[in-house]
């Protein structure tokens, strides 16, 4: 696979089979080049301030307007309602989500997608939903787009080759990709595969301000990669299908052609994908543990200065060496929403019950943090140059929303974890009300 590096860069790319098939000197030609049509991607508005306004001009062999009409389909467990159950505060955990075997059901990706949970309107453009997708075939003659969000996925087993209007990418376990809002793809899968999915509306990804941390560090932009164009020239007899995710609901309408058929675009909104390793950690290097703002690799910022609609945050492989200090999760409430992922490996603050393909949920001010064992040893441990999450990658995505878990999560994914709690429950008071220096281990 071949790839543009950079962030959010304009970029220009031409299937090689056609060169020289971008305009010059302008965007919608009288005639372009190769007889191609010009279409235009917008995923912001045409006023929105430079920095912020997105688009990209696509020369493609049919538009996209050639189809035939959308009818509604069954979205499966695809939902937007976050009031069909009554909520839940408490602390809750997923095993690892059970993908349908192949021998007795074919499920592709478009459906095997379960919404977990979410808040906000999608007709207001405000707002997130957090899926888990589960398939184990690929979606062959299926294109989807999402007329709702931006998608960002993240494989925890088996790898994807995404086919996009801009080229493909071929995306593996520890790597993410983002999907914007209206962008048709299409996904081959080699095993039975699971993954998380953080959508937002009306919002787009960016790389978090980085203030006194300076120009560098965190998720650098030039480890961003954006596939490179390519284009199939092919006729599907009984019809391609395209699935569009609106308000909510899905739909499906056929044309009789591939949907992946842009010989060259240019632009700046387009999909990308990133490799959690080339994330530089920042970690405190003297005493405390540090806020989990500082492991973030990309946020959807609300309108509130500092408070995101949702943050996408890693917890990787690093040193830990603060002295005098607790040096896991510290307890905590919260005025944000906490869902966790484990991609591989076992999460610091919690080595037992919390799986690779499972999950947790922390809601709006729901106390959490590390369980008695965890506690235990951390206050017992000697505080040395340490390596932490070797062979583990953690994740969360944050939101500022308070938000809603699904049937489909609460109870027909038959995997809640209804032992959580307990994990707590060992937890016993060491106060010393006559002596407030007591000996430790340091």
């Amino acid at each position: 696979m071949q790839y543009i590096s950079g962030f959010g860069n304009e970029c220009a790319s031409e299937d090689p089979r056609c060169p020289n098939a971008l305009p010059e000197g302008q965007n919608n030609p009288q005639v372009c080049p190769y007889n191609l049509y010009a279409e235009q991607l917008s995923g912001s508005a045409f006023t929105c301030p430079r920095s912020t306004n997105k688009r990209s001009w696509l020369y493609r062999i049919l538009p996209s307007v050639s189809h035939k009409p959308f009818e509604s389909i069954d979205e499966g467990h695809v939902t937007h309602n976050w009031d069909e159950v009554d909520p839940d505060p408490n602390q809750l955990r997923w095993k690892p989500f059970e993908i349908p075997k192949a021998s007795q059901k074919k499920v592709d990706f478009v459906n095997g997608l379960h919404t977990l949970c979410g808040a906000g309107d999608i007709r207001s453009n405000n707002g997130l939903a957090i899926h888990i997708f589960l398939c184990n075939t690929s979606m062959g003659d299926r294109c989807f787009y999402n007329s709702d969000g931006d998608f960002l996925i993240v494989p925890q087993k088996g790898k994807l080759l995404i086919y996009t209007e801009f080229g493909k990418m071929l995306l593996q376990p520890n790597e993410i990709c983002v999907i914007q809002r209206g962008m048709r793809f299409s996904i081959d899968v080699f095993e039975e595969t699971r993954g998380y999915i953080l959508e937002v509306y009306g919002v787009h990804f960016e790389l978090p301000d980085l203030g006194p941390i300076g120009a560098n560090g965190l998720a650098n932009p030039r480890d961003f990669l954006i596939p490179v164009a390519w284009y199939e020239d092919r006729r599907v007899p009984g019809g391609y299908t395209v699935i569009n995710k609106y308000q909510g609901k899905l739909f499906a309408a056929k044309q009789d052609t591939s949907p992946f058929n842009v010989v060259a675009w240019h632009g700046n909104y387009t999909p990308y994908k990133y490799n959690l390793e080339n994330f530089m950690v920042i970690n405190a290097v003297a005493f405390d543990h540090a806020d989990p703002s500082i492991f973030t690799v990309l946020t959807a910022k609300s309108l509130r200065p500092g408070v995101a609609i949702a943050d996408f945050v890693i917890f990787p492989p690093r040193w830990g060496v603060a002295d005098k200090t607790f040096r896991p999760p510290y307890y905590h409430r919260n005025c944000m929403s906490e869902f966790m992922g484990l991609i591989k490996g076992h999460y610091e603050a919690k080595e037992g019950g919390f799986l690779p393909g499972g999950g947790s949920l922390h809601s709006t001010m729901t106390p959490h943090g590390p369980d008695a064992d965890c506690f235990d040893k951390a206050s017992k441990a000697k505080l040395v140059p340490e390596r932490i999450a070797d062979g583990t990658m953690a994740f969360m995505f944050e939101s500022s929303l308070s938000m809603a878990v699904t049937k489909w999560g609460l109870k027909t994914s038959n995997s809640l974890d209804e032992n959580y709690y307990k994990c707590w429950e060992p937890l016993k008071s060491h106060f010393t009300p006559n002596s407030r220096n007591p000996a430790g281990p340091n």
